[in-house]
C-alpha cells in the first residue's frame, strides 16, 4: 500500500524515528514502564493463553520460592516461570503484528506464528523439565 502523504516520487521522505522516541532519561524510563503496563493489559485482556500462563505463574513462584533450600535453587524454580511468560508475550507479539499486516493466509505468516508457538512450547518444556527433575532430586532420593 503506498503511503499517500509521502508518494514514492517526492523528495520528502517521512520521519525515520517515532517522535516519541526522542525521549531521554528518567522520563523515557516512566514511559516505557506504563507502555509495557499496556502490553501487560493489552495481553491480559485479549490473550486466553497469557491468562493461562498468568494463573500458573502465580501457583509456581510462590510455590518455588517456599520449596527452594538456597537463593540457587529459587533461581533454578523461578526461571522457567518468567521464560513461559515471557514466551508467550512474545508469541503474542508476532501473532498480533502479522494479523495487522494482513488477515490473509501466507505461508510465511504461517511459519511466523508457528515459530513463536514452538517458543512457547520450548519455554513450556523447560518448565515441566526443570521442575520434574527438582521434586525427583528433592523427594525421591
Amino acid at each position: 500500500m503506498q503511503n499517500l502523504k509521502y508518494p514514492i516520487d517526492s523528495q520528502e521522505q517521512p520521519p525515520l524515528r517515532n517522535s516519541q522516541k526522542g525521549k531521554k532519561g528518567f522520563k523515557r524510563i516512566i514511559q516505557a514502564f506504563f507502555y509495557s503496563l499496556d502490553g501487560f493489559k493489552a495481553a491480559w485482556n485479549d490473550e486466553t493463553a497469557f491468562r493461562q500462563i498468568v494463573i500458573l505463574f502465580c501457583v509456581f513462584t510462590p510455590l518455588g520460592i517456599y520449596l527452594a533450600k538456597d537463593w540457587n535453587e529459587g533461581v533454578l524454580l523461578l526461571l522457567p516461570c518468567f521464560l513461559a511468560l515471557g514466551s508467550e508475550l512474545i508469541n503474542s507479539a508476532i501473532e498480533n503484528a502479522i494479523d495487522f499486516t494482513s488477515t490473509k493466509t501466507h505461508p510465511l505468516a504461517k511459519k511466523a506464528k508457528d515459530m513463536g508457538s514452538a517458543l512457547q512450547l520450548v519455554a513450556l518444556i523447560f518448565w515441566i523439565v526443570v521442575w520434574a527433575w527438582y521434586l525427583m532430586e528433592r523427594f525421591l532420593d
